[in-house]
């Protein structure tokens, strides 16, 4: 919350200064693209308005003059302050990234309240702007006490960016489609075929395939396709050409979970290991500087506590796959104490207690934590907690299935993350992804198996 308290025309003295500092951040350059209209490339972070082969990202001329606005009625006069007029000159330009300074002086009092100012804004390398403005000043010393605007959250998913651009450096991943047979999981696998993030050899009822790429105008020139109209029999199939040295990842499309697992999960001829295969979300959160993993929210309907240990181990090899050193792990319960009423908040504290001996290895865990005081560092100090996993944790581990699909969904549609699927556990990735989905959410689904696969002993 802010303070502000005005300055009254009576008050003002001739050569009395305020300046204020500002860095300009990308978001800021979103925010005035969408306010104002103005989608000039040369303003938006991360694109090339002209042709020079960088990103130029700069801050627009009538956003650093905004910055002067920010003074007037801030500081000096400060609030109640109405412009009149503003004659600019800009010197030089601002960018993303850079600490501004913005300053107005009195010049001149003129009758009716009218101020005349020396405005001005400097950057890094000097001054950016200068000018005048002329304003009303209020009439009367005011003071306002906590004053708040509601939040802005740019819904940019950079965590999903770097993904893709990570993934991009390792050559397209051989991957066996199962059953693509609708306008979505055609065209997901030919977008990240198009992305260079996989290779796909499509497992399915050619004549069935054939109607869904038309329908989502996909073009299917240089893609295999095995034909296995019947479902169980394809995912049994692309399994097979996994042992083949066909592939090195799975995607499932137009078939129901289980019919790709019951494949994956025999005892003779699947994709077993020594571990419990779990469903990880990788999801880009708007307003969050690091990926968050959501698990498991797909598979495991009401895990015990030895299924457990694999879903953590899991989620802990997939999060260092994707470039986390030491994924810090929360073990969610609806209470942060050991309450032996609340099965969860038991399994939490033995999960904690066996990744301190060593049981499970690669990354931090602790638990019971709740929601809050996992991610919110505030809400963490509050209930008295401390170590390295409250209030940071990277990997949320939920009580059962039914818990972890509400966060994600909850995330994805109220807070407008970004959600990237992926079962880990299994001899290789495999790529889940829903109708829900959109563009990006599919290759970064794509761009994690890609990474996974890459990473020696990730399955």
């Amino acid at each position: 919350m802010t303070s502000l308290t005005s300055t009254p025309h009576d008050a003002l003295q001739i050569g009395q200064e305020a300046v204020v500092r500002r860095l300009c951040r990308a978001e800021d350059l979103y925010v005035f693209a969408h306010a104002s209209g103005n989608l000039n490339p040369m303003h938006l972070p991360e694109l090339d308005g002209d042709g020079d082969g960088r990103a130029e990202a700069v801050a627009p001329s009538a956003w650093v003059a905004a910055l002067i606005s920010g003074v007037l009625g801030n500081q000096l006069p400060g609030p109640g302050t109405l412009y009149l007029s503003q004659d600019l000159r800009f010197l030089g330009r601002a960018h993303a990234g850079e600490t501004l300074e913005a300053g107005v002086r009195v010049v001149e009092k003129l009758p009716d309240r009218v101020v005349r100012m020396a405005v001005w804004v400097d950057g890094p390398g000097g001054r950016i702007a200068e000018g005048e403005a002329r304003v009303r000043a209020p009439d009367a010393a005011r003071r306002f006490d906590g004053l708040e605007v509601p939040g802005l959250i740019v819904q940019a998913h950079r965590q999903f960016d770097a993904l893709l651009a990570r993934a991009a450096a390792f050559p397209a991943l051989p991957t066996l489609v199962v059953c693509p047979e609708s306008p979505d999981a055609v065209m997901g696998a030919v977008m990240a075929r198009a992305h260079g993030l996989i290779e796909p050899v499509f497992v399915g009822a050619p004549d069935k395939i054939a109607l869904a790429a038309e329908a989502a105008g996909a073009d299917l020139a240089g893609i295999e396709i095995v034909d296995v109209p019947d479902h169980r029999a394809a995912a049994l199939r692309a399994v097979a050409m996994i042992h083949e040295g066909r592939g090195r990842a799975l995607m499932k499309g137009h078939l129901h979970t289980d019919q790709l697992l019951h494949a994956i999960l025999k005892k003779e001829g699947g994709l077993r290991t020594n571990r419990r295969v779990s469903h990880v979300f990788v999801m880009d959160v708007p307003g969050l500087d690091h990926l968050l993993f959501v698990t498991d929210a797909a598979i495991n309907i009401a895990p015990d506590l030895e299924c457990k240990v694999s879903i953590v181990q899991n989620a802990i090899d997939l999060a260092r796959a994707l470039g986390v050193d030491q994924p810090k792990v929360g073990i969610l319960s609806a209470v942060e104490t050991v309450t032996p009423s609340i099965p969860s908040t038991l399994d939490a504290a033995v999960l904690s207690k066996m990744a301190e001996r060593g049981q499970i290895t690669g990354g931090l865990v602790d638990g019971p934590l709740a929601m809050d005081n996992a991610v919110d560092a505030g809400a963490a100090r509050t209930k008295g907690l401390t170590g390295m996993v409250a209030g940071r944790a990277d990997i949320l581990v939920v009580p059962n299935m039914e818990a972890g699909n509400m966060i994600a969904k909850e995330l994805t549609f109220l807070a407008h993350a970004g959600a990237a699927g992926i079962v880990m556990g299994a001899q290789v990735p495999v790529i889940l992804t829903s109708r829900a989905d959109d563009d990006k959410a599919r290759l970064a689904s794509c761009a994690v198996a890609v990474l996974c696969a890459e990473a020696r002993g990730c399955a």
